[in-house]
């Protein structure tokens, strides 16, 4: 009775064997990859090729990742920020640029001198927030809900920070009417 023929997808063959351990080799140069893949059906040996390459890539991508966040964060706390409105802006403007918040300095200085005059400290205890008991404070006026939803990660939690206050209110003017400079009154 003659032997069963067994169907492979891949054909197993020496030649076919030396081009996939070829294969792992050019792509990931693990010579013990290679020399697994020879003592393996060619299947697996393709198999075995994808996931080297495929982890391999994974590992370059998250390495890039790290060394790119780690520039960022490098680049960023080596930066320095005058203690006043000049200063907050532009530590605003980076900030809102790494999140993706347009704005301007432009847009952000004549909103801070049409709110607050400049003055971090401001609160206004007489319009409707007020009365309701929720005043508008700081650099742009802002109200605590309105800063607690619109927060940008990595500033300080205090609403009464130049910067805070600033980059969520920037963040809240980006989402209600497009950029903080187009707003053009009270907001």
């Amino acid at each position: 009775m003659p032997r069963p023929t067994l169907h492979h997808p891949v054909k197993a063959s020496r030649t076919t064997l030396t081009a996939v351990c070829a294969a792992v080799l050019l792509v990931g140069g693990s010579s013990s990859v290679a020399y697994a893949a020879t003592s393996l059906s060619p299947e697996t040996a393709v198999t075995a090729a994808s996931t080297t390459t495929a982890a391999k890539t994974t590992a370059v991508k998250t390495t890039a990742a790290k060394n790119s966040t780690a520039t960022t964060a490098k680049t960023a706390s080596t930066k320095t920020y005058s203690n006043d409105l000049n200063g907050w802006i532009n530590e605003s403007l980076d900030i809102m640029k790494a999140n993706g918040i347009p704005g301007t300095y432009d847009g952000i200085y004549k909103n801070v001198m049409r709110e607050s005059s400049g003055n971090p400290n401001a609160i206004n205890d007489w319009d409707i927030n007020a009365q309701n008991g929720v005043p508008s404070k700081g650099l742009l006026q802002v109200i605590q809900p309105t800063f607690d939803t619109y927060h940008v990660a990595g500033t300080s939690n205090d609403l009464y920070d130049p910067v805070a206050n600033i980059t969520a209110a920037s963040n809240y003017a980006y989402h209600v009417y497009g950029s903080i400079d187009n707003v053009n009154s009270a907001y």
